[in-house]
């Protein structure tokens, strides 16, 4: 009788051997995947499956005609034919709806500049047409049957506040461009600050001025829409603040931070941006006389056509020709001051003696009429019929904020102080 050990060591290497026998399959398939099989080999492994597959039918193919998209700019002297032409528009109905319709007005008024789109067909037909219109409304015209349809919807309003700095390297111009400042924006800080600074002669290189403006943009699309809501301006070591506060029901102003008005009575510069190529003398050589005479005025050097405005509210007294002025408007203010611009090359329309004008009102273009050697404006400025010089007469102040306005001024200029304040700090920043 064998020990029961030896009887337990016998069952166990046979039942290793029933587990080697039955795995040989399992390390015969292992071994197809390692390497590739001999041909015997693979006809002992290989098997072979059937089945009935029911495969999706594929779906039959959609024909569809191509469309085509084109976009144009509304240019000068367009007509809706003319433009429908540049987008590849064959269609004689589209053409005449558009033409004619009153609802498609607004396409025949359109601005030079302003986009169309439209849809075409392979035959290139219309589809649809889009644009936005002058006041900014979206509007979709498409075919309907034998009509159009035409679909408006006002557009997407909104307003924000922006910031801006700049520094002077020659003129105040060319910093509000290199800014990337909106014109209308570099107009308003040019009148805000036209008062104190005469931006023909006071500016200095390495002058600064910083910007909060509210900008209104109109689908997403900057409009003419702009206000300074806060500017600093820093000349020649001077620093001058000015803050937007709506002082009455209809509007508002432009206030130092103690409530004193920015606008003066007048402006300095009759024209926006020039030079000045004569200034006030007792004792100039003529140009055009050729002998020595007074010049009671101040010539501003610009091209012809150049917009001129009146520097101050007042009452037309002269508009049209007289002497060496040639064409000339004469106005008067308050009582006690005339202003004179002469050599016009025409006048603004409609204007007429006893009109009242507003001061930054268009009042003429600058030309060369009457005694002038070349395109100008002359300006004189009278305190009681008596010449002075415009570029040294103390102006008088405007309206300052009143005693029951104050407190309400402080309240609604703080947080603008406060953002000045940090336009400026950051800009040091900058600088260091």
């Amino acid at each position: 009788m064998l020990p029961q050990n030896t009887l337990l060591h016998a069952h166990k290497m046979k039942l290793r051997w029933v587990i080697a026998l039955s795995t040989l399959p399992l390390l015969g398939v292992v071994t197809a995947f390692g390497i590739m099989p001999q041909p015997n080999d693979a006809a002992e492994i290989r098997h072979t499956f059937t089945s009935d597959l029911t495969l999706p039918s594929a779906p039959e193919a959609i024909e569809t005609d191509p469309v085509y998209w084109h976009s144009e700019r509304v240019q000068r002297g367009d007509t809706v034919s003319e433009l429908l032409r540049r987008m590849n528009v064959q269609d004689v109905a589209a053409d005449d709806f558009l033409r004619r319709a009153a609802d498609a007005h607004s396409l025949r008024q359109l601005r030079p500049g302003r986009s169309v789109q439209v849809r075409t067909s392979a035959d290139s037909h219309l589809l649809a047409l889009s644009y936005i219109d002058n006041d900014g409304n979206q509007t979709v015209i498409t075919p309907a049957g034998d009509r159009f349809k035409v679909e408006t919807q006002p557009g997407l309003a909104e307003r924000r506040i922006l910031v801006q700095t700049g520094e002077i390297s020659s003129t105040l111009y060319d910093a509000t461009d290199e800014a990337d400042l909106p014109d209308n924006v570099a107009n308003q800080l040019a009148e805000i600050f036209g008062g104190d600074i005469d931006f023909h002669r006071d500016l200095r290189r390495g002058d600064k001025f910083s910007i909060l403006y509210e900008q209104s943009y109109l689908n997403g699309e900057p409009t003419r829409n702009a206000r300074i809501l806060a500017a600093e301006f820093i000349n020649h070591g001077r620093t001058l603040q000015a803050f937007y506060f709506q002082n009455t029901q209809y509007g508002g102003d432009y206030f130092s931070p103690d409530g004193k008005s920015m606008r003066k009575a007048f402006l300095r510069s009759p024209i926006e941006f020039s030079r000045v190529s004569s200034g006030f003398s007792n004792a100039r050589f003529h140009p055009v006389l050729n002998r020595w005479r007074a010049h009671k005025g101040v010539d501003y050097a610009a091209p012809i056509g150049t917009r001129v405005r009146a520097t101050a509210d007042g009452v037309v007294t002269v508009v049209g020709k007289q002497g060496g002025y040639g064409n000339v408007v004469m106005l008067e203010h308050q009582g006690m001051y005339q202003t004179v611009y002469g050599h016009l090359s025409g006048f603004a329309g409609g204007i007429h003696r006893g009109q009242r004008v507003s001061q930054g009102e268009i009042i003429g273009f600058v030309g060369m009429t009457g005694l002038a050697s070349g395109p100008h404006l002359h300006y004189e400025f009278k305190v009681g019929g008596v010449q002075r010089d415009p570029l040294k007469v103390a102006l008088p102040d405007g309206k300052p904020i009143g005693e029951a306005q104050q407190s309400a001024f402080l309240q609604a200029t703080d947080s603008l102080h406060a953002r000045l304040s940090l336009l400026r700090n950051t800009r040091i920043a900058q600088l260091d």
